[in-house]
């Protein structure tokens, strides 16, 4: 198992936990991670672009002009796309963008972007973070004396505090263990779990 030292507020050593193997120390596949990163990212798109078809236009069905002897090219509808306010040609409809990725290649691929944070020497472990009042010159005080920055930061809890603490520090991301993705760990540089939120990512990929 891996050790990693757990920190105080102040940035001092006071311990240190055991990370497991079978989740913090296996092999790194950049095309898993892709894909589950893709699936998230798609994920996020509405599909609901659309255009109107000549045939949704409300509009008279009536012939323009007669088929011969006016110099005009032949002419059925003013719903044509060729005319203004016509129909759209192969223009968007609704659909899904979804990816669907295996439950296991999901467990998989959050196990290797931790795995990634460990071998990189980007995790991080604080004994605990609590705040007395919304405010975020204290939690920048934390993160200075702790010496990081572009930080993702996972708590066990749904910590109020450290949530709007937060909102005003630039590349500093709260979440809990539940929503814990792999496109949020990949897209911070560094990772700061709380040592009580070990147990809960234990349970959850074990």
């Amino acid at each position: 198992m891996a050790a990693v030292e757990v920190l105080n507020s102040t940035g001092a050593k006071v311990s240190e936990v055991e990370l497991p193997d079978e989740i913090f120390s296996i092999p790194v596949k950049t095309s898993v991670l892709h894909e589950v990163v893709r699936s998230q990212l798609v994920s996020k798109r509405v599909g609901t672009a659309a255009s109107k078809t000549r045939g949704m236009i409300s509009g008279s069905t009536k012939k323009l002009f007669r088929q011969k002897g006016t110099g005009n090219a032949r002419a059925g509808s003013v719903k044509s796309p060729l005319r203004k306010g016509g129909g759209v040609i192969f223009g968007p409809s609704p659909r899904s963008y979804e990816i669907k990725v295996p439950k296991k290649v999901r467990k998989l691929a959050l196990k290797m972007a931790l795995s990634a944070k460990v071998s990189d020497s980007q995790l991080f472990v604080i004994d605990a973070l609590e705040l007395e009042e919304i405010k975020t010159k204290a939690l920048a005080k934390v993160l200075s004396a702790l010496n990081l920055d572009d930080l993702l930061i996972v708590s066990d809890t749904d910590d109020t505090k450290l949530t709007l603490s937060s909102r005003n520090i630039p590349d500093v991301k709260v979440i809990k263990t539940e929503g814990l993705n792999v496109y949020d760990i990949l897209k911070f540089k560094n990772l700061l779990l709380v040592e009580s939120s070990i147990e809960n990512i234990k349970g959850r990929l074990s």
